[in-house]
């Protein structure tokens, strides 16, 4: 929903009712992920995607009868065998949820998305599949925190009338706000009263996090090409260097923010701060021991951060684990640190060498070999990547 939240508000404020299908769960391969949503506005135009053309025109139809009948519907869409139904040719299954929203059925669209506008944790979770008819389609949205009262939660909203059902509420906050913290959406299956353990109640918890942040530490021609791909990648990148002349704004405007800092003096204030989580990535590019030794004996010892990884030759990485080690690190910490940077892939430039850290960043990030595609006998697509 993220990609169509302006285009949904701005017909939320005007009053009218329009039909969304969003992708809710997948099998297989796939083209979208969870949330991926398709809207179908008053006078029939389209916003969105969920499936990169397989079954565009079937999720069309279904939003706009939805919109048009007030009644939600999940369908299933999977390889049928017949040509002509709609399915996926990757041989996957995708489950979409169409409904209508409007001021009625969706009371706190536009908090959401000032939320979203403002980078602030919110996740949306909606029953999809329900034993009660009546109760599919409703919307609980859940927060992290009250704004400036740290550690508290916010209650959650209901949107939609009716209270929901038994402890379905209760189960649903909790473990949305498990997936809000990781930033993850995930249908979730519960017994008709809110039992974890049980069936009939499908809920959809769409997570809408901050973007997940990259730390470019060092403000070299490597740096600009790192910046400019962790920003395509859709990081909220951050450039820290101590040496002013480097580091400006004008020589990396991908980047979110340039601070003119010791990096390790930088990292321990956001460290202190909370403002780093498990998909916090550190690039160390600097291969200068006055710089990364400060930083890396501290990045290697904050569990919170996904991943980090130090440029440098074979010859510079050895001599920057003794200096680590002689700093007190253990083999355990420095078994984090990804040196030198990067995958195999014979890059030299400053933007071959950006794509070899981002290709071990989402490699590292999913679980992955980093092999050849064709060299592989299993799924293209991962569950949960």
């Amino acid at each position: 929903m993220r990609e169509v939240i302006r285009e949904l508000a701005g017909w939320w404020e005007a009053g009218a009712t329009v039909g969304m299908g969003t992708v809710v769960a997948i099998r297989g391969s796939s083209p979208r992920e969870p949330g991926a949503s398709m809207v179908v506005g008053p006078t029939g135009e389209v916003v969105g995607s969920v499936s990169g053309g397989c079954v565009e025109a079937a999720v069309y139809e279904l939003s706009r009868e939805a919109a048009a009948t007030g009644k939600p519907a999940l369908v299933r869409y999977g390889n049928s065998g017949d040509p002509y139904a709609p399915g996926l040719t990757c041989g996957g299954r995708l489950d979409v949820f169409a409904s209508p929203v409007s001021a009625d059925t969706f009371p706190d669209l536009d908090g959401v998305a000032r939320d979203v506008y403002a980078g602030r944790p919110v996740a949306v979770a909606t029953i999809v599949e329900h034993p009660d008819a009546a109760i599919v389609g409703q919307r609980l949205v859940v927060r992290l925190q009250q704004p400036g009262i740290a550690d508290r939660p916010a209650p959650p909203s209901v949107d939609s009338g009716a209270s929901l059902p038994g402890r379905v509420g209760d189960a649903v906050t909790a473990d949305a706000r498990g997936l809000l913290a990781a930033g993850r959406s995930e249908c979730l299956s519960y017994g008709p009263q809110g039992q974890r353990r049980g069936e009939g109640l499908q809920v959809f918890v769409q997570s809408f996090a901050p973007p997940p942040r990259m730390l470019v530490l060092g403000a070299i021609d490597y740096a600009a090409a790192v910046a400019r791909i962790g920003s395509f990648l859709g990081y909220r990148v951050t450039v820290c260097d101590a040496r002013p002349l480097f580091a400006t704004p004008d020589r990396f405007p991908d980047a979110a923010e340039v601070v003119v800092d010791w990096p390790h003096r930088y990292l321990q204030r956001e460290a202190q701060a909370g403002n780093l989580d498990g998909r916090t990535v550190v690039c160390v590019l600097t291969h200068d021991p006055k710089f990364d030794v400060p930083v890396l004996s501290l990045a290697l010892r904050l569990p919170q951060l996904g991943y980090i990884g130090a440029m440098g030759s074979r010859r510079t990485h050895l001599e920057r684990l003794e200096r680590l080690r002689a700093a007190g690190l253990t083999d355990i910490e420095l078994s984090r640190l990804s040196s030198p940077v990067g995958l195999d892939l014979g890059g030299r430039t400053p933007e071959e060498t950006a794509v070899s850290i981002a290709a071990e960043i989402i490699a590292a990030r999913s679980g992955a070999s980093g092999a050849r595609l064709r060299d592989l006998d299993q799924p293209i697509h991962r569950p949960g990547s």
